[in-house]
């Protein structure tokens, strides 16, 4: 295997090889920038000082992405083993306390989960971790892998079955789909009927693109109801509730999101009368950083505060 070279190795830092490293695996400045969350002009910086120090191009443009050069090629398995042994020397050799860090994980989840799993984690943080901050990071799905990889999240909350190759996987809940609408509603009890709930107006989630389970509930309940019922579609869950509280339509979503929203805003929750199939939320994160101290604490904070059963939407 070939060995970085030790000559003016202080000119090489950390973050030099981990822009190497994604550059690896994204193949494009655009897509590197997103998943390490800096700008493109900072990049390039860095992979012009990374061809310098290597005397190299590295990277040359083929048609629409970028290909490593032979030098580059020669790079890839030292700089990746570097980088995996530095992680895994902070792991062994840094103890978490939870009580006295200030670290700021980074947690990449959908509008369902800020609204149903990050209050009551922030809440435990806030008695037995003060120090401790979660950044809900935004990101695009498409970069969920590399960000996982990388670093740049720590954990992410959901269903992402697509997420595979090198990725740990622990399962928080399952659960069922919920129904919200007004309170005192002019057609609808408790508990709608078939005919009832088939006849309302309704609002849609809309969910493509974004992986969330939701699309599959979403387009199974497209299949049931007469096309001319949906009156909107909007992207959150939130938006859907208040324009169900102050119209007479439905809104469907997984049920421990209706049950914040209909505690929250006053609605009645119902379980809708269509069969929608069940999801499943877990919580996953790279198998890089599974020994990490503090990766291990979050885990262990969400699986304590989730594992088994889906929240209620109690206070």
């Amino acid at each position: 295997m070939k060995t970085i070279p030790g000559k003016h190795a202080e000119d090489l830092d950390l973050h030099a090889l981990r822009v190497l490293d994604v550059l690896f695996r994204e193949r494009s400045i655009t897509r590197a920038a997103e998943a390490l969350h800096t700008q493109q002009p900072a990049l390039s910086k860095t992979l012009a000082r990374l061809r310098l120090y290597f005397k190299d191009p590295l990277f040359v443009r083929v048609a629409l992405h970028m290909e490593p050069t032979a030098k580059a090629l020669e790079l890839e398995k030292p700089v990746r083993a570097l980088l995996d042994g530095l992680q895994r020397l902070r792991s062994e050799q840094t103890r978490f306390d939870a009580s006295q860090s200030t670290r700021v994980f980074r947690v990449f989840t959908l509008d369902a989960g800020v609204i149903v799993m990050l209050p009551p984690v922030i809440k435990t943080l806030l008695g037995s971790a003060p120090g401790v901050r979660l950044r809900a990071a935004q990101i695009g799905l498409q970069n969920l892998h590399t960000s996982l990889e990388s670093g740049e999240i720590d954990l992410a909350i959901g269903e992402f079955p697509l997420l595979i190759p090198g990725i740990r996987r622990q399962k928080l809940f399952s659960g069922q789909h919920m129904c919200i609408f007004q309170k005192g509603h002019p057609r609808l009890g408790r508990s709608p009927s078939l005919a009832e709930f088939l006849e309302e107006q309704h609002i849609f989630i809309t969910a493509a693109g974004t992986g969330h389970p939701h699309q599959v509930a979403e387009r199974s309940l497209e299949g049931q109801l007469p096309a001319k019922s949906i009156i909107a579609h909007v992207p959150t869950f939130t938006a859907a509730a208040i324009l169900a509280k102050n119209t007479n339509a439905v809104a469907t979503m997984p049920g421990p999101v209706a049950a914040v929203l209909a505690r929250e805003l006053d609605m009645q929750l119902a379980k809708p009368p269509v069969k929608l199939p069940a999801f499943e939320i877990a919580q996953y994160w790279h198998e890089r950083f599974d020994r990490d101290p503090g990766n291990q604490w979050l885990r262990a904070v969400f699986h304590a505060e989730f594992g088994g059963k889906p929240p209620r939407g109690k206070r």
